[in-house]
C-alpha cells in the first residue's frame, strides 16, 4: 500500500528532483495543528493516486535546506515538483477536493 514517505534534506534529490513522477511535497512540523490535520488527506490521496503521484513529507525542523531554498514561510506548504521543478505551490490546509484538484493538472 502507498504511503507519503519521509524525506531528508540527504534524500531530497533523488527522492524528488530525479523522481519520474510528479512529488507533492508537504513541509510540516509536529507542533503544526493544520500540518497534522492534512496528513490523513495525503495518506488518503498516497493510495488513491499511487500510480500517477508521489507524496512526500518533509518536517522543517529537522530538515531545513530546501524549505530556505523554496521560501517555505507558513505551514503546511505543499510544492507539487514536476520533472525535478516546482510547478505549484499550495499554502495552508485545504479540504481534500481543493488539494486534488490543484494537483490534477501536473498529472500525467
Amino acid at each position: 500500500m502507498a504511503q507519503p514517505i519521509d524525506v531528508t534534506d540527504g534524500t531530497f534529490e533523488q527522492e524528488v528532483l530525479k523522481a519520474e513522477q510528479p512529488v507533492l511535497v508537504d513541509f510540516w512540523a509536529a507542533w503544526c495543528g493544520p500540518c497534522r490535520a492534512i496528513s490523513g488527506i495525503l495518506k488518503e490521496i498516497a493510495v488513491e493516486q499511487q500510480d500517477r503521484v508521489k507524496i512526500a513529507k518533509v518536517n522543517i525542523d529537522e530538515h531545513t535546506q530546501y524549505a530556505a531554498q523554496l521560501g517555505v514561510t507558513s505551514l503546511p506548504t505543499l510544492v507539487v515538483f514536476k520533472g525535478g521543478q516546482p510547478v505549484d505551490r499550495i499554502i495552508g490546509a485545504l479540504p481534500k477536493r481543493s488539494i486534488v484538484d490543484r494537483l490534477e493538472p501536473h498529472l500525467a
